[in-house]
């Protein structure tokens, strides 16, 4: 028996963290804002429906709001996109992902990469996307070679041009590499195909073609129980690879931030009974990263437009939960993420309440909510304390 609502559609802006967390320092990140630096940049964000939702209010604005919203700590190690998504979902991740930023990967793995594909890898270290090919691409397309590199984050991409190396070649580059990475000392959280198109310098462009192959969650998730309690559960943007398919029922992939909102409006006039879980990627990828304020800025304005657009499908049994999965400054130093608390938005037109809630000690409490609004019971290993009864 459905206990509240019958449909939960849970969105998060990929990186929109709202001030350092207690343990910021021990990452370099003591200063860090995600939201409330951009804000200082571009003093003229419009952003009403996120202000109207709370927003603004957790970075010291006085508005008038709608539903009930708080700030939420991350309990796990870290400052990821696996690890905040897996937490929001009840698991506490006490190891952190292997990164390999500062060094590049160990040259027995690259040997063992070029073995496998039959190619000799370029790259090998750290880099922005776009720069990457810039320095690169035309060397992949001239001589056949691949290129490899890292970020901050635990992750092994691999860039293949779509005409001369092909996607499907890329995506089983990427899955020989998954396998291969499975090795405790190389162990990424992620292997990623990124696909591009263009002929030389200055005309490069990374496609939407992008996939993501991630290592599974290491115990259930509260996707897996709705799943099997037969509630839909349906995945826009990363999703799907974030949580490596398990617990998911139907995904939707997306071609940018915008597209996504276009999708998760599309399915809020569907009818489903269970969970929505979208992924707005462009925030971190495009803006975070890049260190890009006012790129940043206008994207939040542009979800802004789409969220009015949204919060006029929503159904009476409907419950809108906005969050972030980890912060990234764009006025910060590097293009790490930063370890920040995240804003946790609730809306429903039923909702009685208006305010806001005592910050809570992890990201996990979304999982526990949505749990206990489909009456499904956590298990051991899982973590978090549902807020349903705060936001009626």
């Amino acid at each position: 028996m459905i206990k509240k609502y019958q449909r939960i559609f849970l969105i998060v802006l990929d990186s929109l963290g709202i001030g350092a967390m207690p343990d910021a320092e021990k990452y370099g990140d003591a200063n860090a804002n995600t939201l409330g630096h951009i804000w200082e940049r571009v003093p003229s964000l419009q952003i009403p429906n996120l202000r109207k939702l709370g927003l603004g209010n957790l970075c010291g604005k006085q508005d008038q709001t709608l539903g009930c919203y708080l700030s939420l700590k991350e309990k796990s190690v870290g400052k990821d996109t696996m690890t905040g998504h897996w937490e929001m979902m009840g698991l506490h991740v006490k190891e952190p992902f292997l990164t390999f930023t500062e060094t590049g990967f160990p040259e027995e793995l690259i040997q063992r990469l070029e073995t496998e594909f039959g190619k000799k890898i370029i790259g090998n270290k750290s880099a922005s996307g776009t720069d990457i090919l810039e320095e690169y691409g035309e060397d992949e397309i001239k001589n056949g070679r691949l290129i490899v590199y890292t970020s901050a984050d635990s992750v092994l991409q691999i860039c293949g041009h779509e005409k001369y190396t092909g996607l499907d070649n890329l995506y089983h580059y990427c899955e020989k590499a998954r396998e291969i990475t499975m090795r405790p000392d190389w162990k990424v959280g992620r292997v990623i195909a990124r696909p591009y198109v263009g002929e030389g310098k200055g005309h490069f462009t990374r496609t939407a073609n992008r996939h993501d192959y991630a290592i599974k969650p290491y115990d259930a998730t509260v996707l897996n129980l709705l799943k099997n309690q037969g509630y839909d559960v349906i995945g826009v943007g990363k999703i799907n690879d974030i949580f490596s398919g398990e617990g998911i029922t139907e995904t939707h992939k997306s071609q940018s931030s915008v597209h996504g909102m276009e999708q998760t409006i599309s399915i809020a006039k569907q009818d489903f009974t269970g969970l929505c879980f979208v992924n707005l990627v462009d925030f971190d990828a495009l803006w975070g990263h890049r260190r890009n304020p006012e790129g940043y800025a206008k994207e939040l304005e542009k979800f802004d437009l789409k969220l009015e657009e949204f919060l006029k499908t929503l159904r009476n049994d409907d419950l809108l939960l906005i969050t972030a999965d980890h912060g990234n400054d764009p006025t910060y130093s590097g293009t790490d993420h930063t370890r920040e608390t995240v804003p946790l938005l609730c809306y429903g037109t039923s909702m009685k309440h208006t305010k806001q809630l005592e910050e809570q000690e992890t990201f996990a409490v979304i999982g526990a909510t949505i749990a206990e609004n489909f009456t499904v019971d956590l298990l051991p290993h899982m973590i978090g304390d549902s807020l349903l009864d705060c936001i009626k």
